[in-house]
């Protein structure tokens, strides 16, 4: 019983977080921890799990269609698994409460995020560092439009991974929102390769988190297991009705959803 209610909770949680992009995580993590009464270390080491899945199936679309920038995200990769080990080793005496906190306030981030109008903003120089790796490519619109783009500011970037490489360590997120930031605003991508090179970076980082949950023994079968079918079968329905959809309604409502739980993991931090 206690694991067919994680499944459906999953479920909710991967749809809701498909439809805006987020992935299930952010979702899961707040319900199991503060409906459930789930440890927070055990549910972020689930949620973990749940992002390798997700985003190996999102990823292998994104790279057919020629979005995601392979030698990018190879070189960005350093930052984040450096990250996610540090983030790894915090956890270890980072106590239950600050993860609350942090947890909190990550997501009154995202939903300040959310609520930001998304554009491109193309670089206009290439970076030395891009120039020497060879990181500027193209993609092809539906359209037929071939777009030529160009990488900026390669070590803050860098920098900016590895600081999503430990939010995803000590919160089990893929922290995507952090990643198509840093590659948006400060690199100058434009968005469609910006989050289809996140995508496929979150698997990566989520995997080295995981494994050094699982090496620390906080990934538990019964929990991790139902959470992370749930959150593929509602990412599923999620990719499903978002062409369905009216988006900006879904990203207001969703904006007020973020906010109360991040309120109430702040409140329960507190304590």
């Amino acid at each position: 019983m206690y694991s067919i209610l994680l499944f459906f909770i999953s479920i909710f949680a991967g749809l809701l977080g498909s439809l805006l992009g987020l992935g299930g995580g952010i979702i899961v993590v707040p319900v199991l921890t503060l409906f459930l009464g789930i440890d927070i270390r055990y549910a972020i080491a689930a949620s973990l799990i749940s992002i390798v899945a997700t985003s190996s199936g999102a990823a292998a679309s994104f790279l057919k269609d020629h979005l995601t920038n392979l030698r990018l995200a190879v070189l960005l990769e350093v930052g984040t698994v450096c990250g996610a080990i540090v983030g790894f080793l915090l956890a270890k005496s980072v106590n239950s409460s600050f993860l609350f906190i942090l947890f909190g306030g990550f997501l009154f981030f995202s939903a300040v995020m959310m609520l930001r109008k998304k554009e491109d903003h193309r670089a206009e120089f290439d970076h030395p560092w891009s120039q020497k790796l060879k990181l500027a490519g193209q993609y092809t619109e539906k359209n037929g439009e071939l777009i030529l783009y160009k990488v900026a500011q390669v070590p803050v970037g860098l920098g900016a991974m590895f600081i999503a490489g430990i939010l995803s360590a000590l919160l089990g997120i893929g922290s995507g929102i952090f990643k198509v930031m840093a590659m948006d605003g400060a690199m100058k991508l434009p968005m469609k390769v910006s989050s289809a090179t996140s995508n496929f970076m979150i698997g990566v980082t989520a995997t080295a988190s995981a494994g050094a949950y699982f090496l620390r023994g906080d990934i538990r079968p019964e929990i991790a297991c139902p959470v992370s079918v749930g959150i593929i079968v509602g990412s599923y329905f999620g990719a499903r009705l978002m062409p369905k959809m009216p988006a900006a309604i879904i990203r207001k409502i969703f904006v007020v959803v973020l906010t109360i739980v991040a309120v109430q993991m702040l409140m329960k931090g507190m304590k």
